[in-house]
């Protein structure tokens, strides 16, 4: 899907193994990708990004064909922090101590983490339509539950939504689409039958649980112990003009207290799924905030 300038790898972290394809040359360029999608999510944008960057995307920890680590009872191995470790070894494996990176959804937020623990890599950030765990979960109200219904969901102990989500993968993974996309979003059915082929797969239904619920649990504690400490690298943020984000937060504001240098503004006609909906609008955003 990312054409032949593009290849597979795989590599091991401290206590996973990371599937990527990267591509293109010049300075190194992290792309993360959200839930429950994999790194084919930015097939329409990296290809481009490649003519100008070295770009290299993975499957996060859980996630498509990287590895499922065993959990632990307070979830550690699917915190943010230990997620995004992965992807500071998969970058130095491949040359790079520093490196620009841009993250999706749960990509963002490994990446706000990343940033945070390793502040001295990342010259430059990109999140995209996402408020702050902390501030999100501290600012819970019946909109917030109702509309991020699945935080709530896929949380729940003794393998609940594992049972109910592996009953019909498919199913709940195209309803998460169409739910949080805009009215006239399109999805490549290529790319929606290999997330269902990812998602079809118990382990993963099981690591993306643990991700969330580590992001209810061991993320908020480390959120908690550096709350004083700021992402100091210049940060852009992006948000759908039609996704839950817009309509419920002042999304530069929340960012503005976790950043000293924050940039941003929502794509018109778009939903959640920023990369997939407006490729093209994300190209130019990218472009312009990486190569100043």
């Amino acid at each position: 899907m990312f054409g032949q300038e593009f290849k597979k790898l795989k590599i091991k972290t401290t206590d996973a193994e990371i599937n990527l394809v990267h591509g293109g040359s010049g300075p190194p360029l992290l792309f993360m990708h959200g839930y429950p999608q994999t790194h084919v999510m930015w097939r329409q944008v990296a290809p481009r990004m490649a003519e100008h960057f070295h770009v290299i995307c993975p499957d996060l920890r859980g996630y498509g064909d990287s590895s499922k680590p065993a959990t632990t009872s307070n979830h550690a191995p699917y915190s943010k922090r230990a997620m995004g470790q992965d992807m500071v070894e998969v970058m130095a494996a491949l040359g790079y101590d520093q490196f620009y990176a841009a993250g999706h959804d749960r990509g963002g937020r490994v990446l706000h983490r990343l940033i945070l623990d390793h502040p001295e890599r990342v010259t430059k950030a990109c999140v995209m339509d996402i408020a702050p765990t902390y501030y999100m979960f501290k600012h819970t109200d019946q909109a917030f539950a109702t509309g991020y219904y699945h935080w709530f969901f896929l949380i729940q102990p003794e393998g609940l939504p594992e049972q109910l989500i592996g009953a019909d993968p498919g199913y709940y993974l195209t309803e998460k689409l169409r739910r949080w996309s805009g009215p006239d979003a399109f999805f490549d059915p290529k790319a929606v039958r290999e997330y269902i082929r990812c998602f079809e797969n118990p382990a993963m239904i099981h690591a993306t649980c643990e991700d969330y619920r580590a992001a209810a649990s061991i993320d908020l504690e480390h959120d908690e112990a550096d709350m004083d400490q700021k992402i100091t690298c210049p940060l852009l943020v992006l948000w759908g003009k039609l996704g839950f984000v817009h309509r419920t937060y002042d999304v530069l504001a929340t960012w503005r207290e976790r950043a000293t240098q924050v940039e941003g503004y929502a794509l018109d006609s778009c939903g959640h799924f920023l990369p997939e909906e407006r490729p093209n609008a994300v190209y130019g955003a990218l472009m312009k905030f990486f190569e100043k």
